[in-house]
């Protein structure tokens, strides 16, 4: 994919459902409250992320490209 991307987790909408770390265990972690957080607030382009994003079951996670702001999940309508 050759980008990086911005991850950014909604805090005030995640459930802690932990799907976001098992799809993509070195992109996300949980806390002691059981909220999800990106493992680094910018990361290599990767399938494992954008899986996770896609299977968010609150759609938490915010995916932009780095240097240019693209939305790549959700995808601007």
């Amino acid at each position: 994919m050759g980008d990086r991307w911005q991850v950014v987790v909604d805090r005030s909408v995640c459930i802690g459902s932990g799907m976001c770390a098992a799809a993509a265990p070195d992109g996300f972690r949980l806390d002691s409250a059981r909220q999800s957080h990106p493992a680094a607030p910018e990361t290599d382009a990767a399938e494992s992320v954008l899986a996770a994003a896609e299977g968010c079951p609150v759609e938490a996670i915010t995916l932009t490209v780095a240097d240019s702001g693209e939305a790549v999940f959700p995808p601007e309508e």
